[in-house]
């Protein structure tokens, strides 16, 4: 069987990392960079082109190997990544929302029209399943379904009001429910996996890009909810934060790439905060994350051509 029915579907998280670092440095360009500006934009170009080159890569795939990408959707874990290619348009259209309207438009309603059939579609599994158990569960979940809680950051920008207040409450409402599942899981149940300890940094992503969110829905005012939304994150942040030596002992795999888009959000929010609030300890913090989180975009996308041209990324994916 050729290589390609080995592409792991997971690999569009590639695209969500790549966005993150895009919005990091456009905010960063926002505070009068003009380096940081140019650097957003020649990352959004480098994201769109990402994200084309995949879906090519996928489509070429799905015409060659379609029980291969069955057996993606039909896996309890794979199954929720499928959700990261609406998520990749949605990104693509907020990371163009702010330099022309024009493209952003049909990228984020193609986007928003995918991500509501891949939410309904995942939320149909769940219900009417027999397969799925205690031990599939981890934060990976989130990304089908509080993934919508992207879509007002572009769509406020659009002028589509209602349809973003829409997403925003399925994402907010199933966030609330979902994390409460997986921390039942990862508190009552077997530790995660190696190849899947990297998804913890998900929990970091819904209550930050919340946050962001709920500011683009909100006129940008800074109230108790809003409050609530980024101290969550903050905390969990921390958490994550004194973790860090247990992380970077895990040997490289492609869903490390999970780290990235929490990181972005934090950093985007971060900045948020900064400027609403005229404290210098947010920007700061703002300024480290978006250092941080440029490191460990080139070391994952590093990492990943090394895993490609080892032959590593397009392999069968050993048993566990």
């Amino acid at each position: 069987m050729n290589k390609l029915a080995h592409m792991p579907i997971a690999i569009f998280a590639s695209v969500m990392g790549m966005s993150g670092l895009t919005l990091g440095w456009l905010k960063a360009g926002s505070m009068g960079w003009p380096l940081a500006n140019s650097i957003g934009l020649a990352a959004a170009v480098v994201t769109t082109v990402l994200l084309a080159f995949l879906l090519l890569m996928y489509g070429v795939k799905a015409s060659k190997y379609w029980s291969a990408v069955c057996e993606e959707a039909r896996h309890p874990v794979k199954l929720n990544f499928f959700a990261a290619i609406p998520i990749g348009f949605i990104l693509v259209s907020t990371l163009w929302s702010g330099i022309n309207s024009a493209i952003a438009a049909p990228i984020w309603w193609v986007g928003v029209c995918a991500m509501l059939v891949a939410t309904l579609l995942t939320m149909n599994s769940w219900i009417h399943h027999s397969h799925y158990q205690v031990g599939h569960l981890n934060p990976a979940w989130f990304i089908p379904v509080v993934g919508n809680i992207l879509v007002p950051i572009a769509g406020m920008r659009l002028g589509q009001s209602e349809i973003s207040w829409f997403f925003f409450s399925i994402g907010v409402v199933f966030w609330i429910v979902l994390t409460t599942l997986v921390m039942n899981r990862l508190i009552f149940h077997d530790a995660l996996i190696d190849r899947m300890r990297p998804t913890l940094f998900i929990l970091l992503a819904p209550p930050a890009v919340g946050f962001v969110s709920y500011l683009s829905l909100n006129g940008m005012t800074l109230d108790a909810f809003a409050r609530i939304l980024y101290f969550t994150a903050l905390f969990l942040a921390m958490l994550l934060g004194i973790n860090a030596v247990r992380f970077l002992k895990l040997p490289f795999f492609i869903s490390g790439w999970a780290y990235s888009f929490p990181i972005a959000a934090m950093t985007v929010a971060s900045f948020q905060m900064g400027q609403l609030t005229n404290l210098f300890g947010y920007m700061a913090l703002a300024w480290a994350l978006l250092a941080l989180l440029t490191v460990v975009v080139l070391y994952l996308a590093y990492k990943t051509l090394v895993t490609l041209f080892a032959g590593k990324l397009l392999a069968p994916e050993p048993a566990h």
